[in-house]
């Protein structure tokens, strides 16, 4: 349990990390995609994005 849910915050680092390249093909603005402000900073949770790259990850690797 421990292992995967490191694994899906660093997915979720990753993911954010890269935000300004992945939103030119229109993810983190998914249904699902959370963003909200707090304490004065915009704070983004890309959980749908997660999922779909996962799939898509999943799947490559699987083809391959």
């Amino acid at each position: 349990m421990l292992r995967w849910l490191l694994v899906v915050f660093l997915a979720l680092v990753l993911i954010e990390g890269l935000a300004p390249w992945l939103r030119r093909f229109g993810l983190g603005r998914l249904p699902g995609d959370f963003h909200f402000r707090l304490g004065g900073r915009e704070w983004s949770i890309p959980l749908a994005s997660t999922v779909l790259l996962s799939t898509l990850l999943t799947l490559l690797v699987k083809w391959l």
